[in-house]
């Protein structure tokens, strides 16, 4: 069975839309885009090559066209991009339309349950970047194993968010954390169990 793997640029309200650049994702006259790189250093750089290291891809369909129309050309900066699985999440797309024959090796599938058989199945774990929407829908069918959060020092208000309201409770742990000069918060976190409650100083 291989583990789902979320990995996210967050801001300390949740908003993770366009942290690269102002391109990005400007959709719904978000205004911040590039709203991580001024925390950009080498700490972090140290934590995202381990971040960065392959696995297949699994995400939503906006990320997906962001990442396909850009990684092909700059593969030097993420080594393996190229040739690990893409799998994204879509109603639209097709395995034969242009941007997806373009990215080597990506796969269309349409539904959660298929996105179950794949977790199921031989091969490595499969990472998520970005995808809000796919996210939140993982998180109310309990398929999130681990987290990877670089949660920065910084308040946007409005954005897509990384969680939404219908997650299903659970606990996770923290396994490995780094705090960077600039203040980011890199943190990853494993699936613990069900979510435990008690009275404080009892």
């Amino acid at each position: 069975m291989r583990k789902i793997i979320v990995l996210s640029f967050i801001t300390l309200d949740g908003v993770m839309q366009a942290p690269g650049g102002p391109e990005e994702d400007p959709s719904e006259d978000f205004k911040y885009g590039g709203w991580s790189a001024p925390f950009d250093d080498e700490a972090a750089g140290k934590v995202m090559q381990k971040q960065m290291e392959p696995a297949d891809l699994l995400l939503g369909r906006k990320t997906f066209e962001i990442f396909a129309n850009y990684w092909p050309e700059h593969a030097d900066y993420w080594p393996g991009v190229i040739d690990v699985a893409k799998y994204a999440l879509s109603n639209t797309l097709t395995d034969s339309d242009p941007i997806v024959t373009r990215w080597k090796n990506s796969v269309i599938i349409k539904s959660v349950e298929e996105i179950k058989k794949l977790k199921n199945s031989e091969g490595p774990d499969l990472k998520i970047w970005g995808s809000s929407k796919l996210v939140q829908l993982l998180l109310k069918h309990d398929l999130v194993d681990e987290f990877w959060l670089n949660i920065h020092p910084v308040i946007l208000g409005k954005g897509k968010k990384l969680f939404g309201d219908d997650a299903m409770p659970r606990s996770f742990t923290l396994v490995e954390s780094t705090t960077t000069p600039k203040g980011v918060i890199l943190a990853n976190y494993k699936r613990a169990g069900e979510v435990e409650t008690g009275v404080m100083g009892a």
